[in-house]
């Protein structure tokens, strides 16, 4: 009978080997079964000894992390193919005009600027460039590079070797305002032709790359892109990873398996303060948490020179003490010299300090880390080009601020140094042996090898044999076919009878332009976890969802009509409970035109409250990014949603929406309004080539919908047009102007027959489509009078609107005052009132909860004829009839304190 084995260790930590020879017979035996039957064997039965393990004691602890050494062993490095002494000098050039470009304009101008993160990775960068990063040509789209956003000096540095950018541009460094400057970080809208991705907040970086490389795959199962075994390389920070969108992405890389994702940790071991984990081992965490994900991990801990000392190690203790250093030694270490080293690191036992006895400490100080090794790099570059069947992380360990010296290397305080001492710069460059005169140091000048030179000769071949520049953007190719506005034909006429939301009619019009030949398949539909809800489950049988899998099972409602289908060709992106990812993967496809050189529309649509509150720094990045396509922003407004409650109700989001320059916002409510929108946002950002992008908020309120009233086409674009005149009860009847958008225009037009019913007053109504784009008129007017003292004054477009119509203004929205509070300084001469949902959401029917926001039909009647009586066009008192009237408590909280 077999005997149950017991368990020796409690504790999670590595043991003790009290048998060396029982160690080194398993590890023989392992051997012979690799040897003759395989490494897939062989881990098999390690898998099934840990599997019996658990069975019998249910609380094994697998290892996820391996020894603190390099993941490829010097047995397994292949040859370098490139010139290192060469490339060494060329990077010393790119180091040195990544550093004075910085002390120049903090010289100049102090606008500062960031030196010691591209000092660290410059080698990381340099070998990409060089050898494995390569450019769209005629029959290659190119990788995309994800430039960690500090790093943008050393880029700049060597796009100035590459004649792509002057010496003048350098010296504007961040100087951009009237100026032929070049921004501070990675930003495509200010750099359209340089930068592909906006990356300096950090986090985004990685959950945007991580999302480019499953839409790549996306389109190539899809057919509407050939695979050319493309990467994508995300260059990351260590402190980076703690953001949640990076440890989204990680998640997302390994259960898609995308082989054609790498990222390149940068794990310098400081973050903006300080240590990133001091007191422990931040490799050590990332490689197990990658590696549980399904990465392919490669650590890149130690340079060609540990690689003697660690073949020496034959009992381990070298291995040992670089396990026990924490990084807040490791930190200490390289802020020190030599000497330091020998006798806080080696300096532990007798047989570590007699490892490196036949060393100086000039010797020892030269001992480099991994991530400063171009043969270390290049090694693990290589074999994550190879890796097949899931993502590779590259954790590469190096010194923030390498070659600064005591100026800043491996400094607390380096982040923030934008100045160095003229010692400190003549030390830098006598580090890298720079032939730059003592003359010269206080001019510090750029420096570009002779086009003839060696170096010159070789930069050039490189560059050409990897395809041309990187990071390169390019812009929209060709035009698309957009169909006209009467492809909408059925969402322009009157409905009827027929009652349905704004949603729906959305979810129609993208049916019929799913069907479309020209585009259809261009139309990429994108949800987070809601499509039953905004009614989209009738495309799940027509178009599918997207798995790179297909569908392994059988659907619970098979046999249902519209049955939850999955497929690798599916063309919706369902992205689960995840806000970040959705909106990630609509900047993929929304910048499709310029990555893939193949323009794909998409169409992101999400519960209003849980989209630019919510992702709102990516909606921002999208700006940056040049991003087109459509956020659709459902069960929108504060009063819609019945019996959902505070954190579903939203009042803000076109609040939010305003605050992004490119970002079109429109609060439609009938599905003329959103037909129009839609055809002439795809015509304005597919046809006419505007980066600009759309959010429109849709509803789900059911209710009739009118025809589209003749001409109204170019006022719903331009956010305000004259939907009903309202007929005076008698010749001499006050009038009043009503406004109003989305889900309070019906109460406006009910307000309206409400003013003329019980009080003789007329009410002409205007449906206000988007506020924003009329103050963003207003604003322009404004800003061209003020430039044009001696011309004709133009007049904003709302004045234009109400120029021979009298009567106060009143705006009712359901978002919050401020956003019909927009064009108040442009409605001159006349009393203004805005009505808005200020406040917290809460539970209720919608009648009850625009009661409470103050926001219905009755309150716009009173706001009006409050309106009318400050202007002495009525008396007061039917203001205070009409409380009575509609049973309004005027003692009531205000709902924006409650």
């Amino acid at each position: 009978m077999t005997q149950p084995i017991q368990a020796v260790h409690a504790s999670n930590s590595t043991p003790t080997d009290i048998d060396a020879q029982e160690t080194r017979e398993w590890l023989d035996a392992l051997d012979g079964v690799t040897q003759y039957e395989g490494r897939a064997r062989a881990h098999y039965l390690m898998d099934r000894l840990a599997d019996w393990d658990f069975e019998r004691h249910g609380d094994f602890h697998g290892r996820v992390t391996t020894a603190y050494v390099n993941t490829i062993s010097k047995a397994r490095q292949p040859d370098y193919p490139g010139d290192l002494s060469l490339e060494r000098r060329l990077n010393a050039f790119i180091r040195w005009n990544a550093m004075v470009m910085v002390l120049r304009a903090g010289k100049h101008s102090n606008v500062g600027g960031h030196i010691a993160t591209y000092q660290s990775a410059a080698v990381l960068y340099d070998v990409g460039f060089n050898h494995f990063f390569r450019g769209r040509t005629e029959t290659f789209d190119g990788d995309m590079i994800y430039i960690q956003g500090h790093s943008a000096p050393g880029i700049y540095g060597r796009a100035y070797l590459e004649g792509r950018i002057s010496e003048a541009q350098l010296d504007d460094f961040r100087r951009e305002a009237g100026r032929d400057g070049i921004s501070s970080y990675p930003h495509p809208r200010l750099m359209p032709d340089f930068w592909q991705f906006p990356t300096v907040s950090m986090g985004l970086g990685p959950l945007t790359a991580a999302y480019q490389a499953r839409f790549m795959r996306y389109l190539e199962y899809r057919s509407l892109k050939p695979h050319q075994g493309r990467k994508v390389w995300a260059f990351l920070g260590d402190g980076e990873m703690d953001q949640p969108e990076s440890l989204a992405a990680i998640s997302l890389g390994g259960r898609e398996r995308l082989d054609n994702l790498i990222f390149v940790v940068n794990c310098n071991l400081q973050r903006l303060d300080g240590p990133v984990r001091g007191n422990s081992k931040v490799i050590q965490e990332l490689e197990g948490t990658f590696r549980a994900a399904g990465w392919n991990v490669i650590k890149v801990i130690w340079g060609s020179g540990w690689d003697a000392l660690l073949e020496r190690d034959t009992h381990g203790l070298l291995r040992e003490r670089m396990m026990a250093c924490v990084d807040g030694d490791y930190q200490t270490f390289k802020s020190q010299n030599g000497a330091y080293v020998r006798e806080h690191f080696f300096g532990t036992s007798p047989e570590l300090l007699a490892m490196v006895a036949h060393l100086s400490d000039d010797e020892i100080w030269q001992l480099a880390r991994g991530g400063h090794d171009a043969l270390k790099v290049h090694a693990a570059y290589a074999q994550a080009m190879r890796t097949e069947g899931r993502p590779t992380v590259i954790l590469a360990k190096t010194v923030k601020g390498f070659g600064m010296g005591e100026a800043g290397e491996g400094q607390n305080v380096n982040h923030q140094l934008k100045k160095m001492s003229a010692d400190a710069v003549r030390a830098f460059r006598d580090r890298f042996d720079l032939p730059v005169r003592d003359d010269q140091l206080e001019d510090m000048p750029y420096l570009k090898p002779a086009p003839d030179s060696p170096e010159g000769r070789y930069f050039a071949a490189r560059l050409s044999a990897q395809g041309g520049h990187q990071p390169a953007r390019f812009g929209l190719r060709a035009p698309l076919a957009i169909p006209p506005l009467e492809a909408f034909a059925g969402q322009l006429k009157d409905s009827g009878e027929r009652e349905l939301s704004t949603t729906m009619a959305f979810v129609r019009m993208l049916t019929t332009l799913l069907k479309n030949p020209e585009i259809g398949k261009r139309v990429i539909p994108i949800v987070p976890d809601e499509s039953r809800t905004f009614g989209m489950e009738g495309l799940f049988r027509q178009i599918g969802i997207h798995s790179y899998v297909g569908q392994l099972y059988t659907p619970q409602d098979a046999g249902q009509l519209s049955y939850y289908k999955e497929a690798r060709d599916g063309q919706i992106l369902q992205e689960g409970i995840n806000e970040s990812g959705a909106i990630a993967s609509w900047i993929a496809a929304g910048t499709s035109y310029s990555t893939h050189d193949f323009a794909t529309i998409p169409f992101y649509i999400f519960y209003s409250m849980f989209g630019l509150q919510r992702v709102g720094d990516l909606a921002w990045a999208a700006g940056d990014a040049r991003t087109r396509g459509f956020l659709l922003g459902a069960t929108s407004g504060r009063t819609t949603l019945m019996g959902e409650g505070l954190q579903h109700d939203d009042g803000h989001s076109h609040v939010l929406s305003s605050v992004i320059p490119n970002c079109v916002s429109y609060d439609p409510t009938f599905q003329f309004e959103l037909a129009v929108i839609l055809q002439d946002g795809m015509r304005r950002m597919y046809a006419n080539d505007e980066d600009v992008y759309y959010y429109v908020t849709l509803l789900n309120e059911n209710y009739a919908h009118p025809a589209m009233p003749e001409g109204a086409e170019a006022g719903i674009l331009k956010g305000l047009y004259l939907l009903r005149e309202g007929i005076a009860p008698a010749p001499d009847a006050p009038r009043v102007q009503l406004m109003g958008s989305g889900a309070i225009l019906r109460e406006v037009i009910a307000a309206s027959e409400l003013l003329a019913k019980d009080f003789g007053v007329a009410s002409d109504v205007w449906s206000a489509t988007s506020l924003t784009e009329v103050r963003r008129e207003g604003l322009a007017v404004e800003r061209w009078n003020l430039l044009h003292p001696s011309q004709m004054p133009r007049v904003p477009y709302v004045q234009q609107c109400l120029s021979d119509r009298d009567g106060p203004v009143v705006v009712a929205t359901d978002y919050m005052k401020i956003v019909g509070d927009q064009i108040r300084p442009f409605v001159l001469n006349r009393r203004f009132v805005t009505l808005g949902t200020d406040g917290f959401g809460r539970s209720d029917t919608r009648e009850s909860l625009r009661a409470f926001f103050e926001v219905d039909r009755h309150f716009i009647v009173l706001a009006a004829l409050s309106a009318l009586a400050d202007e002495g066009k009525l008396p007061r008192e039917l203001a205070a009839e009409a409380i009575v009237k509609y049973g309004i408590d005027p003692e009531k909280l205000d709902p924006a304190s409650v």
